[in-house]
């Protein structure tokens, strides 16, 4: 678990709250509680207390580059200890975060240099039979329909992550 401070670029998807519920109620262990279904653009980000005003400024710059999106959830990714759904579509705003903070290594670099989009359903789920069961529920949900609207800076604090700011996507003026 990161500490708190740690903060992360997200778009938060709605829409896929039941692919985390159906997780959850196999195993709640498997999902974070307080966590909606996103996408990380980039985890971890800027620690909270080295964020400047400047970094918020080119986060909603970046998210004024892309436009809103519908999505089309349809493939179930897993690895060890992990079930994920993968969202292709958002690669490039995910690579032009990765591009605009070099120094910043995604997941710690858990995942290599260019990790995919993905929506992280279950995690811990190093049971074999858990994760399968899963990926069953997943294939009653999927495909899944959901819109990628805004970019969310959010931070973790003692009761969880909270959204620092949100920055529409494609809106120039970042409002």
């Amino acid at each position: 678990m990161p500490d708190p401070g740690t903060t992360a670029v997200v778009i938060v998807l709605p829409d896929a709250a039941p692919l985390l519920d159906a997780a959850w109620r196999i195993d709640p262990a498997l999902v974070r509680p307080g966590v909606p279904a996103h996408v990380s653009l980039l985890y971890p980000f800027v620690p909270e207390a080295a964020l400047t005003g400047q970094d918020e400024m080119n986060v909603r710059s970046l998210a004024a580059r892309f436009p809103a999106a519908d999505l089309l959830l349809e493939d179930v990714v897993t690895a060890p200890g992990f079930v994920a759904v993968s969202v292709p579509e958002l690669q490039p705003i995910v690579d032009a975060f990765h591009a605009q903070w070099p120094g910043l290594r995604p997941y710690g670099g858990r995942f290599g240099a260019r990790p995919a989009a993905h929506v992280t359903v279950a995690t811990g789920a190093d049971d074999q039979d858990a994760a399968a069961r899963v990926r069953a529920a997943l294939g009653n949900l999927l495909p899944l329909r959901t819109r990628a609207a805004a970019v969310q800076l959010v931070v973790l604090t003692e009761e969880g992550w909270r959204p620092r700011f949100a920055a529409p996507l494609g809106d120039p003026d970042g409002r």
